[in-house]
């Protein structure tokens, strides 16, 4: 799918619903349509990374929401609204992550977090420090990676559900790697580990953490087996992520091939970490290669051009430099 299509299906994931007639009265319909339209967003966001593009329909589905709860008569209805607004306005700040706009992400989870307290839902604050989380390792502020993590941990619904805790487990385990504590990484992944061993399966969970199980974990844990010096480890996490990932999370999958090539390469294994490389460009075929992912390679690149032969990494630069570079 190109651009300009990726364009109009983000558009009309949250237009065509937000266009139909609506009754004078808001109520439960009007919840239900605009979470169907979150699950479109989300499933294109799987599917085709972040862009701003999708930032836009989100944010359009947000006023939406908020409209609605100025006509809403009943305070249970008004709340769900506004955790529908939360949950746009997170999920653009998290197209504008993995597209690397980051200093605009912030503004967007500063407002969703307001929009989730006004909610008064737990499940939506947790939603924004993952990604404060996220926005923070970014921008290479590990101390803040690590302490909107831990303020995931602390909310109502990680102290609930085992599943939540694993995702905020986890995602203190990437920030304390990248903060050079690989005691406290392991430990927090450990914790990971033992919180997904307890989870549900058989439960609904929402739509935001969808994403988030057994290869998500994996993929995680190759994250910070690689920053930890375990490149041999964070290899056999990659390919477990892999195995597990279902087909309908392409980003995911290209994200985490490309991980796996950092991991190969890091033990020596110059040509089959090139090799491997090569199929995130085939796995994001049609679709340009968010910002977030583009940053993965160029550290791919940079660590070629330290370990491997010069000639290798000339030639790994030429042949996708087209595909690679910001546009």
């Amino acid at each position: 799918m190109h651009r300009r299509r990726f364009v109009g299906a983000a558009t009309a994931a949250v237009a065509i619903p937000l266009i139909a007639s609506r009754p004078p009265r808001v109520g439960t319909s009007d919840v239900v349509r605009l979470h169907d339209s979150v699950e479109a967003l989300v499933a294109l966001d799987a599917e085709h990374g972040g862009h701003t593009a999708l930032e836009r329909a989100a944010l359009a589905g947000a006023d939406e929401a908020l409209g609605l709860q100025r006509r809403s008569t009943t305070q249970r209805v008004r709340q769900r609204l506004f955790s529908l607004a939360a949950d746009f306005t997170a999920t653009a700040a998290w197209s504008l992550i993995d597209a690397r706009q980051l200093d605009a992400a912030g503004k967007h989870l500063d407002r969703a977090l307001t929009l989730a307290g006004m909610a008064q839902d737990t499940d939506m604050a947790m939603q924004v420090w993952n990604l404060r989380a996220m926005l923070a390792r970014q921008q290479k502020d590990y101390g803040t990676a690590v302490a909107a993590a831990q303020a995931a941990q602390a909310t109502l619904v990680a102290r609930r559900s085992p599943l939540h805790a694993s995702l905020a487990h986890a995602r203190t385990a990437v920030g304390l790697a990248n903060s050079g504590d690989r005691r406290g990484a392991l430990r927090s992944l450990g914790r990971a580990e033992d919180t997904m061993g307890k989870v549900d399966t058989t439960q609904p969970r929402p739509i935001w953490i969808a994403f988030y199980g057994p290869a998500e974990l994996y993929s995680l844990t190759a994250t910070v087996r690689d920053v930890v010096g375990d490149p041999a480890e964070a290899e056999a996490a990659a390919h477990k992520a892999l195995a597990a990932l279902p087909d309908t999370y392409r980003r995911n999958r290209a994200h985490t091939t490309a991980r796996l090539a950092l991991a190969q390469l890091h033990q020596g294994d110059v040509e089959p970490a090139c090799a491997t490389s090569a199929d995130v460009f085939t796995i994001m075929s049609g679709d340009p290669l968010p910002g977030r992912m583009r940053q993965l390679l160029g550290t791919f690149h940079r660590d070629l051009i330290t370990l491997a032969p010069p000639r290798i990494a000339h030639e790994w630069a030429d042949r996708y430099r087209t595909e690679w570079s910001p546009a």
